[in-house]
C-alpha cells in the first residue's frame, strides 16, 4: 500500500481517527494587495497569523499572470512556513522550476488554462498519464509529496494511483453548488471515491468553496479526509468574524 502521508497506510490499518488538518489560502489577501500596490496587507504577516491562530498549513496558488500571489511570495512565505506549506498550480516549466527549488511539503497540480478566473475541474488521468507521470516523478525525486486535483470519478482516482500521486484532491465546488438542494446527493460521488482511494492508499485532500455550512457535513461523511485547503469562503467570512475567530470556527467544524 502507497502512503500518502508518512504513516497513514499504518494509521488506516489500525482504524484510528485521522485528523482533518485546515490550510488556508491566502491569495485573496495578494489579490487585495495587489489592487493598490504596496505591502498591505502583508501576505507573510497573514501567513504567520494564521498559523497562530491554529491553522496546520498554508496554501498558495501562484497563476501564470501572478494576479494574487507572486513567484516572490513564494520565496519570502518558503522561509517563515512553520506548519504545512501547499503549493497549488498548473506544471508548466516556470512553475515546475519554482517548485523544485522551494521544495515545499506538498503540491497539489491542479489543470488550470491560463486565463482561467477558478479552479473548476479536475485532472484527466487516464488521457494525460505520461504528462502526470513525468511530472509526479521530478517532484517525487525531490521528496515532494504530490495530490491530483480531481473531480470525484472512480476512474480518475484509480489514473491517479496509476501515474504516482500521493494525494488526491477532490474538487468540491459542484458539492458547494448542489449542498443546498440535496445535501446527501451532492456528497455521494465523493464517499464513493474516497472509498476508493482508501482502498488504493492514496491520502485524501478536498477543496473549493467549502464553507461552515457545508464543511462539518463533508467531514464527516468523505472517510480519512486528511486536509481541507479553503481561502476564499474564510477570507470573506473573516470580514465580518475577523481572522482568528474565523479560523477557530472552521477548526471546530472540524472536530
Amino acid at each position: 500500500m502507497q502512503k500518502g502521508i508518512e504513516g497513514f497506510a499504518d494509521l488506516f490499518a489500525s482504524g484510528r481517527k485521522i485528523m482533518t488538518r485546515l490550510s488556508v489560502n491566502v491569495n485573496k489577501y495578494a489579490l487585495l494587495r495587489n489592487s493598490r500596490g504596496g505591502n498591505l496587507p502583508d501576505v507573510v504577516q497573514i501567513a504567520k497569523d494564521c498559523e497562530e491562530f491554529g491553522a496546520q498549513g498554508i496554501t498558495v496558488h501562484p497563476r501564470q499572470d501572478e494576479r494574487h500571489i507572486k513567484y516572490t511570495d513564494v520565496e519570502l512565505l518558503k522561509e517563515i512556513v512553520t506548519t504545512e506549506f501547499n503549493i497549488e498550480g498548473y506544471p508548466d516549466e516556470r512553475f515546475l522550476k519554482m517548485v523544485l527549488e522551494t521544495q515545499p511539503h506538498q503540491c497539489t497540480l491542479v489543470p488550470d488554462a491560463s486565463n482561467q478566473l477558478t479552479s473548476d475541474h479536475g485532472w484527466d488521468t487516464i488521457n494525460e498519464a505520461g504528462f502526470l507521470t513525468d511530472v509526479i516523478g521530478k517532484l517525487k525525486h525531490k521528496g515532494i509529496r504530490v495530490s491530483l486535483f480531481l473531480n470525484p470519478e472512480e476512474e480518475m482516482v484509480y489514473g491517479a494511483n496509476e501515474v504516482g500521486a500521493d494525494r488526491i484532491e477532490l474538487f468540491t465546488g459542484i458539492f458547494a453548488e448542489e449542498f443546498a438542494v440535496n445535501s446527501e446527493s451532492a456528497v455521494a460521488p465523493h464517499v464513493h471515491a474516497s472509498k476508493v482511494a482508501n482502498d488504493l492508499g492514496l491520502g485524501i485532500n478536498a477543496g473549493h468553496d467549502l464553507n461552515l455550512d457545508n464543511l462539518r457535513f463533508y467531514k464527516n461523511r468523505v472517510e480519512n479526509l486528511l486536509e481541507v485547503s479553503i481561502g476564499h469562503a474564510l477570507i470573506c467570512d473573516a470580514i465580518y468574524f475577523g481572522l482568528e475567530n474565523t479560523i477557530r470556527k472552521y477548526l471546530r467544524q472540524l472536530e
